[in-house]
């Protein structure tokens, strides 16, 4: 199947063939392009190279073969430009057997004269219109007569599937391949057949023209069943007009007749904007009601809930939405990449804000996937629960979360936790990391897409306290806004002792018990107490309920690191109305202004308010999914239930206050066909 590599910088094993790869872009038109070259690699020195490029870079990988086999490379003079494979014709295939018309015996005699081609990869470093359907050419030009030597009898036919919902088998039709039908979403599995859900089209090649004389058959008519999803739509564009939707979530708006049209129509185009990571239209209709489900009035936004809302109680549909969060094969990641590009198109700004912060669900029970006794920030001290890693994005244009990981305990990395990590589906290659490493992989994660521009990180004290990983964001070359804890410790100026000023690559001999009393550090909230201190009344922001007013008090400190006197940092202190202190340290330069401190102090609590709007209004924490899968696309459809109410208030209201914005939360990959 044709694929363009979006990446081929990706980390492989301990041999990399890919270092001996002139990767340098080739752009041009396909008459300008050096001469094209199919070599069989098969039981050759290359082969290890095809499996290799394989592995790496096409969306299915590289499985060992078993049975019938070629693998070709294509060169452009030396350089290598695309990988091609065949493989022995599937078994039963219903369509391509109507389009050839034999019976089960003649199958069982002729199917040897048929062919799979089951990968075809043009490397991104390759841009050159119409390459695809050449290299096809070229490559049915020699395939049968390489079949007929190594395997002993010729081809009649070839064979291939492609994903409707990743390609569009441009490059086949242009070679003349024929559509035969399609698929009916089975895979192999042991001595049966597994339902994987992909309905994928089959393209068929005619080597042999007198193919059915020599059988001795006539093409039959493909029968076209029905399909029930036009039901399914049916009976959502019924669903979709209920008036349910929580009134909390839409106060701007008055429900009315008209508004439910509207938010319908709304809901439905938005949710259309995620089609092509469902395999199925039916997944696409589930998913259309699980998204109606988080933005209801139901009191308890678990799955039974929201399907019996919507679903007749004895429907398979109850039990499909189940599946459908939990073993159903669609593209969670994609769903998480397009959000993250549609956010990005509403509030990416270069002001804008990368935040961090931790969020937990207590939970009963040892099977959810997770799940520990370790502190529980819902209820403030050590309790049963599941934690996540969250990172979300402010800008002066709005917010919202873009990215999760769900902490893993180190103990379910012990073996006596094996079955329960298989139970769970944890993947296998999952290694335990602390959450200061996941939220380091996060943002280098975030950074990566390019899709948000960020001058700060803001970060609460559970990562703001860890020295290390402030210098991470630090040689990121991101100013951090760090809260800490209120027992904190800094100097008012760099102790006049003669230690230096840590270094990270070792400990002078002196400690802080050998510091003179006046240059001992003090406490942060000991020193917010100095009456001394200049504080300012400023207005934080414009809320929902008037300005926000706090006092505030910015100055420069020397961070106390592990009894050492560390770098010069910002020091902000912040006085809420309610007599609540809170503390951060910030690596700002010296010079920069007292407002941007204070602008940048606000920018860090959205992602706070995202986690309070989620699981108020949006079932965050409702779910009942004890699986890894599971909990991955709850969490990305609260994303994207916060990112639609974002969209909406953005096209009623247009106001820009990032505290009067509603939260929100998101890359198209780019496929040859």
């Amino acid at each position: 199947m044709g694929y363009i590599v979006n990446d081929f910088s990706k980390p492989s094993g301990a041999t990399n063939p890919l270092h001996h790869i002139d990767t340098t872009p080739i752009e041009c038109s396909l008459s300008e392009l050096d001469t094209i070259q199919i070599k069989l690699v098969s039981s050759a020195p290359l082969e290890s190279l095809w499996d290799f490029l394989v592995s790496e870079y096409h969306y299915l990988g590289h499985q060992k073969i078993i049975g019938k086999r070629l693998k070709y490379l294509a060169f452009s003079g030396e350089r290598v430009v695309a990988a091609l494979g065949w493989k022995s014709a599937s078994l039963k295939l219903e369509s391509r057997d109507c389009f050839i018309g034999w019976s089960k015996d003649q199958r069982d005699i002729y199917l040897k004269h048929i062919a799979n081609n089951n990968r075809f990869i043009i490397f991104n470093w390759v841009r050159v219109p119409n390459l695809a359907s050449y290299l096809l050419s070229l490559n049915i030009k020699v395939v049968s007569g390489d079949w007929e030597k190594r395997y002993g009898h010729k081809l009649f036919l070839l064979e291939t599937f492609v994903d409707p919902t990743r390609f569009k088998g441009i490059s086949y039709k242009a070679s003349n391949w024929g559509l035969a039908g399609m698929t009916k979403g089975f895979t192999k599995h042991g001595i049966g057949y597994e339902y994987h859900g992909i309905s994928k089209e089959v393209y068929v090649y005619v080597l042999e023209p007198d193919f059915r004389n020599v059988i001795d058959c006539q093409r039959i008519p493909y029968p076209r069943k029905p399909i029930r999803s036009r039901d399914k739509e049916r009976l959502f564009q019924m669903m979709i007009q209920q008036a349910d939707y929580d009134p909390k979530l839409i106060q701007w708006m008055d429900i009315t007749d008209d508004t439910i049209k509207v938010l319908a129509d709304e809901l439905i185009s938005f949710h259309n904007n995620f089609n092509s990571c469902f395999y199925r239209i039916e997944q696409h209709v589930l998913g259309q009601c699980y998204l109606k489900g988080l933005l209801s009035d139901i009191e308890r936004k678990n799955i039974e809930s929201i399907a019996l809302r919507y679903f007749d109680a004895n429907s398979n549909e109850v039990r499909s939405l189940q599946k459908f969060m939990t073993n159903y094969r669609w593209d969670e990641d994609l769903m998480l990449r397009k959000c993250q590009t549609m956010l990005a198109d509403l509030i990416a700004s270069g002001d804008g804000m990368i935040t961090i912060d931790s969020s937990e669900i207590p939970k009963k029970g040892k099977e959810s996937v997770g799940v520990a006794r370790q502190y529980c920030g819902n209820i403030g001290k050590v309790e049963n629960c599941q934690s996540g890693v969250f990172v979300g994005y402010t800008s002066l244009k709005g917010y919202g979360l873009i990215d999760r990981q769900l902490y893993m305990p180190e103990d379910w990395f012990n073996p006596e936790y094996e079955e329960r990590r298989e139970k769970c589906q944890v993947p296998e290659d999952l290694n335990f990391m602390t959450k200061i490493e996941i939220a380091s992989e996060l943002v280098k994660r975030v950074i990566g897409t390019g899709l948000f521009p960020a001058k700060w990180v803001g970060i609460d004290a559970t990562f703001g306290v860890d020295s290390k990983f402030r210098d991470e964001l630090d040689s990121l070359g991101l100013y951090y806004f760090a809260s800490i804890r209120s027992d904190s410790l800094v100097w008012l100026s760099r102790p006049n002792i003669g230690i230096p000023a840590y270094s990270g690559k070792g400990r002078p001999a002196q400690k802080v018990q050998a510091l003179k009393n006046e240059d001992a550090p003090v406490n942060v909230s000991k020193l917010a107490e100095n009456t001394e201190l200049e504080w300012k009344t400023v207005i934080l922001a414009e809320g929902a309920k008037g300005p926000i007013i706090a006092k505030t008090c910015c100055l420069r400190v020397v961070e106390y690191r592990d009894g050492l006197p560390g770098k010069e940092l910002w020091l902000f202190i912040r006085r809420d109305a309610d007599g609540k202190t809170r503390y951060a340290l910030s690596n700002a330069p010296h010079d920069i202004s007292p407002d941007e401190l204070k602008r940048a102090s606000t920018m860090r609590w959205p992602i706070e308010q995202c986690f309070e709007d989620g699981k108020k209004h949006l079932g965050m924490d409702h779910y009942e999914l004890r699986s890894w899968p599971g909990w991955n696309r709850h969490m990305t459809y609260v994303f994207i239930a916060l990112l639609f109410l974002l969209q909406l208030r953005l096209k009623g209201l247009k106001k820009n206050s990032i505290a009067d914005i509603a939260s929100s939360t998101a890359f198209n990959s780019r496929c040859y066909k």
